[in-house]
Order: structure tokens, then sequence, then C-alpha cells
């Protein structure tokens, strides 16, 4: 078959491949940007995507297409230098028309992987699949938002994320206007749009992602994250319960003063109708006289 017995074919499937995961990669920028304006909304997109079939069957050919891409990229990696064969270590100097990522794409592609592993555990493990595992973490499944803030909390993770989704920049300026290039757009006046649309849409996407790790690694720094709101809340509550029979032993002793002015009051109001009564009957006997 030629996808798998020609080098062209390689790269059509690396193609495809790579495609279908910026697609990816868009879409789930767009779930993280809505975690900066509402937990409720982030929260209800997890519960959605959560171990649904639809969901899981989503995730199982991502999974496919992220693999096959990895096998691809190995596999032409390995047939270009076995056919240069010596010839590039004769090389001294690179050429100023080939791109830096280009020639690391086998070192981007590895730290892309590492940064996909640290991601499956912070995220994937403790939401989609304690879901299915039936176990609960330290947060409910469905409470993606308080995991993104524990993890981007730590400036040990949000620096390596950062490190991760540059490394995914270099790797998306070259991958996307290769993949367009294998896929037929490989005229001249196409391949310099290419190029420069890869690199406009790579740095869309990337920086909306550094954008999210920032400002949650920034609430962390500053305490403005629910975790610190709600042990701030804990706190208060716990010196409530003496605030609060203190308040109890005040109401109750405003109460018995309130009971005996009741009492005075009624007492009052008897003499009031006794005396109310006597000048009715001063006024009958007056009349009748």
């Amino acid at each position: 078959m030629w996808l798998t017995n020609s080098s062209v074919g390689r790269k059509v499937v690396m193609s495809v491949t790579g495609v279908a995961l910026i697609l990816f990669l868009s879409f789930h920028l767009a779930m993280n940007l809505v975690a900066l304006f509402s937990k409720e909304g982030y929260n209800m997109v997890c519960e959605f995507l959560g171990s649904n079939w639809y969901a899981l069957v989503a995730t199982a050919g991502l999974a496919a297409l992220f693999l096959i891409h990895i096998v691809y990229a190995f596999w032409l990696t390995m047939q270009n230098r076995k056919a240069r064969g010596s010839e590039r270590y004769a090389v001294t100097e690179r050429r100023a028309t080939v791109e830096w990522a280009s020639q690391n794409m086998l070192v981007l592609g590895i730290i892309v992987i590492l940064g996909i592993v640290l991601h499956l555990y912070n995220f994937w493990y403790n939401m989609m699949f304690a879901e299915l595992a039936g176990f609960e973490g330290k947060f409910a499944p469905t409470d993606g938002y308080s995991y993104i803030e524990e993890t981007f909390g730590c400036p040990v993770f949000a620096v390596l994320y950062i490190l991760w989704i540059i490394a995914i920049w270099f790797h998306l300026t070259h991958g996307f206007w290769s993949a367009m290039q294998t896929l037929g757009w490989n005229n001249k006046v196409w391949i310099d749009r290419m190029t420069c649309i890869s690199k406009v849409f790579s740095t869309i996407i990337c920086a909306g992602f550094i954008l999210v790790i920032i400002v949650f690694c920034a609430k962390s720094m500053l305490g403005c994250t629910e975790a610190s709101c709600c042990a701030e809340k804990a706190a208060v509550e716990a010196t409530c319960p003496n605030a609060q029979r203190a308040c109890q032993g005040k109401h109750e002793g405003c109460q018995a003063k309130h009971e005996g002015c009741q009492a005075k009051h009624e007492g009052c109001q008897g003499k009031h109708e006794g005396c109310k009564k006597t000048t009715q009957e001063c006024c009958k006997q007056a009349a009748q006289e």
C-alpha cells in the first residue's frame, strides 16, 4: 500500500494526522479559555465531555491519530537519516533557508511527547480515567477548574507547561505549512502564504494556552484562587460558633427584657381598661340623672 510503502504516502499520513491534531488543539484552547471567565461554564464542559460514549470515542480516535503521527514521524526520520548516511556529518553550516525547527523536529517531538505525558497525568488521569475507574482524587472528576488552579498554581508546573507550549509552537510553525505543502499547496505563491499563516495561527494558539497558565499562576501567587477563598471562609466560620453563642445570649437577655416589658404593658393595659370602664359608668349615671 502506497501510504506505507512510499515516502510520499508516509508524508501524507503524517500531514493528515497532523492537521487533525491541530484542529484538536484549537478546540482545546477554546475550552480552556472558558475557564478564564466562568468556573461553572468550564466545569459544565468537563461534565459534558466526561466519560460519555462520544467523549470516549473521540479520545480513542485522538489517541490513535497521535500514535500514528508519532510512529510515522520516527519512521520518516530514520528513513531520512539512513538515506543521507554519513553525508549529514559533512555539513558544517546550515543553509539560511532551512528553519531551525525543521532541523530539530525529532527533539521538539520528544519534548512534546513528554509534555503530553505530564498533561495526561495532571488532568486526564484525575478526570476522565478517575470517572471511568470509579475513584475520586483530590477534587471531583468533573471539577476541572480546581485541577487547573492546583496545577498552574505550582510555579514548577507552570514553567514546565510554558516550555512545553513553546516547543509546540516551534513544532506547529514548521508542521503546519509542511503538511499543506505535502497535501498539494506547494507552489511558490501559496507556500509563502501558508508559511505566514502557520506562524500567525501557531502564535495565537500557543499564546492562548500560555495566557491561561499565567493567569492561574498569578491568581495563586496573589492568593485569589477559590481554594484560598474557601480556606479563609473556613477560618472565619471556625470563629462563628463563639460569636453566635454570644449573640444568642444577648438575644435571650433581650427576649427576657421584652417579656418583662410585655408583662408591664399588659398590667398597664388592664389598668387602662378599668379606667375606661369607670369613665363609661360615670357618664351613663350622669345621663340618667
